[in-house]
């Protein structure tokens, strides 16, 4: 009982713990207009949380479920009564809907976050897997090309490095896209 210690969670990580640089951070997003696809899943509603924090000068939220994009709208008004936040309902899939957004609001930063990532889901609805995280990912990203985009990141997973399912696949598939298109960009 003498060696017991309060657990800390760097003690649960089996890693170094990352420290963000949040200067550099700051410099992406301050004052800038930031767009989010996906921004009402799962790791596109944590994205919009924290990118809320570094007062943007607008942040677009794309999101095609319109309950999570409504929960996601609330939070924001709670938390960010301040913020400018313009919400639209729409699928990466959708070029005429992706480059109206990008014309109308012309953003510097798109975060990439709108995929399907469940493997098991994904092994049963392999052409979805394809049709949004593979085709969604060509459609935004030769938009944001078009519309002169500063920043694009796309959110990707470890389980794209060596796939060993359609998700993973979809995925990977997903960063070469961004890469060639990166390319073509120059």
């Amino acid at each position: 009982v003498s060696r017991l210690r309060p657990i800390e969670i760097s003690d649960l990580l089996g890693r170094e713990e990352v420290t963000l640089d949040t200067n550099s951070i700051g410099e992406m997003i301050y004052q800038k207009v930031i767009f989010i696809s996906g921004a009402g899943g799962s790791i596109g509603s944590e994205l919009t949380r924290q990118i809320a924090k570094y007062n943007p000068l607008s942040l677009v939220t794309f999101e095609l479920n319109e309950f999570n994009h409504y929960k996601l709208e609330q939070m924001l008004k709670e938390e960010y009564p301040h913020l400018n936040h313009i919400g639209l309902i729409g699928d990466v899939r959708d070029a005429e809907k992706v480059n109206f957004a990008l014309a109308k609001y012309t953003p510097h930063v798109i975060l990439h976050a709108a995929a399907y990532k469940h493997v098991p889901i994904m092994e049963n609805n392999p052409k979805e897997a394809v049709h949004t995280n593979i085709v969604g990912t060509h459609v935004l990203t030769s938009a944001a090309i078009e519309h002169r985009v500063e920043r694009f990141v796309m959110i990707s997973t470890d389980k794209a490095v060596n796939p060993t399912n359609i998700m993973g696949t979809s995925k990977r598939i997903a960063e070469m896209v961004c890469q060639n298109m990166q390319k073509k960009a120059k």
